[in-house]
């Protein structure tokens, strides 16, 4: 019974969330995705790019490798973001840090889709217990928003190639931020990511080797998949479904499917956590259930908690203290790499 009104009030979330989201034209704009991709008018041709990008080992690689800009005040960090889109606002990128006095361990936090809040009870509960929270904007939320936009809806939407650009400059954000926290003198960098972006705070583990530990919460593989199936992404598959099929979408989105990075996320000095929802309806746990196999069989061995709740129901008592205490439990214990 509790769990039937559990389902119920993850439903009345989703509802809200769904009031202001509209259908959109679908747009291919390659060229946002794959600077160079110049005049590629078929999804053949886009295709053949995202498929380049796959087995790119420098595709989220910051180009500049610039470190220069970072303004720290007042427990908040700003510095310019490595790709320049033409919403001004969100070419800067914005964090709180939650400082912890030590600089044995930092965690960066990467939210949920639309966020309107930072998660200010993580940052201090860890805090407290001796680690530095820095808590990301990604590109469109919070300080970096579009002035006319009800939510995030240039982060991901029916324009393929903007989606790509979008999920690419938040790695590079993050990468940029993982090297500036080095040059501060922080020995273990983990990052933690909650739904999308988990997507992000994969990828980056995937990518920088300096991170030791990463967290996904509300996680799976393919990015297409989740968008396709899932309760918060109606509008933008109904934006699709006249162009293009699931099929297409994941060739389309492969860049940003973490399955075809379990090797990478499988190193040897790189510890996984993973928090999943058995009755989640925005990530499915079939889809979720996949990316952990695809993990196991690349050789990695992701510490798994699986708790009885929806996507959304997971920041509920009691959900939301047994995700965090394994956090933290996760965060405490000794990486691979210092073993």
């Amino acid at each position: 019974m509790y769990h039937n009104w559990l389902d119920r009030w993850d439903e009345r979330r989703a509802r809200r969330g769904e009031e202001e989201k509209e259908t959109t034209d679908f747009v291919l704009d390659a060229e946002r995705a794959f600077p160079g991709a110049k005049e590629v008018a078929s999804l053949e041709a886009f295709f053949d790019f995202a498929d380049q990008a796959v087995v790119d080992p420098a595709f989220f690689d910051e180009p500049s490798g610039s470190d220069q800009g970072f303004q720290k005040e007042d427990g908040w960090l700003r510095f310019p973001s490595g790709i320049s889109t033409d919403i001004d606002e969100n070419n800067v990128v914005w964090a709180k840090i939650t400082e912890s006095g030590s600089f044995e361990q930092v965690l960066v936090v990467f939210h949920h889709w639309n966020a309107t809040s930072r998660n200010r009870q993580i940052a201090k509960f860890l805090s407290r217990r001796g680690i530095t929270v820095v808590e990301i904007a990604m590109p469109y939320h919070f300080e970096r928003r579009r002035l006319d936009s009800s939510h995030a809806d240039y982060m991901l939407s029916a324009n393929l190639g903007r989606t790509i650009q979008s999920v690419r400059q938040a790695v590079w954000d993050g990468r940029k931020l993982l090297r500036w926290l080095r040059s501060e003198g922080y020995r273990e960098i983990a990052v933690l990511g909650m739904s999308l972006g988990s997507w992000i705070a994969g990828l980056i583990a995937a990518h920088d080797p300096s991170v030791s530990k990463a967290s996904l919460f509300l996680t799976a593989g393919s990015l297409a998949d989740m968008v396709w199936t899932g309760r918060a992404t109606r509008a933008i598959r109904e934006s699709l479904e006249p162009a293009i099929g699931l099929t297409d979408l994941r060739r389309a989105w492969a860049p940003l499917n973490m399955e075809n990075y379990a090797h990478r996320l499988a190193r040897p000095d790189l510890d996984l956590h993973v928090v999943l929802a058995r009755r989640d309806k925005v990530v499915l746990p079939e889809l979720s259930e996949r990316f952990m196999h695809e993990l196991k069989v690349a050789g990695a061995r992701p510490n798994i908690q699986h708790l009885n709740c929806g996507h959304y129901s997971l920041g509920l008592p009691p959900y939301i203290l047994l995700a965090g205490l394994s956090l933290k439990r996760f965060l405490s214990a000794t990486a691979k790499s210092a073993r």
